[in-house]
């Protein structure tokens, strides 16, 4: 099975030793990914839809260097720093998907990257 690094100038690099995403076979793998604006570096918290909006234009980048989209996507994790979050990061998410929606789970945990209030990872298969 081939394996491809996938990176792109329009999502953030990574912040530690992992790729944005890796191709193998036929699915990405997506790396978490975190608010952090591409162009400036800066973090985006200035609200949690800001911080989701952010993130999933990421995703998008990252989709988009392996020419995949949303529509590929079959499984997403959502970590979130409160599951009182979980209501305003749905709403947001669900906007990147129109009609049938990957398998996800959404759990709370302790602590994320740059403290930041929620991270979302990916898996897309090419149709």
């Amino acid at each position: 099975m081939k394996k491809e690094t996938i990176q792109t100038d329009k999502a953030p690099a990574a912040i530690g030793p992992y790729s944005q995403a890796v191709k193998a076979g036929n699915t990405l793998y997506c790396s978490g990914q975190i608010a952090i604006d591409p162009e400036t570096g800066a973090l985006d918290t200035s609200s949690i839809e800001a911080e989701t909006t952010r993130i999933m234009k990421n995703i998008e980048e990252v989709l988009r260097a392996a020419k995949m989209d949303f529509s590929n996507v079959v499984k997403a994790s959502i970590f979130m720093s409160d599951m009182d979050h979980y209501s305003k990061i749905n709403e947001v998410y669900a906007k990147f998907f129109d009609k049938e929606p990957p398998a996800r789970e959404a759990v709370a945990v302790k602590t994320l990257p740059k403290n930041v209030n929620v991270e979302i990872s990916v898996i897309a298969v090419e149709q």
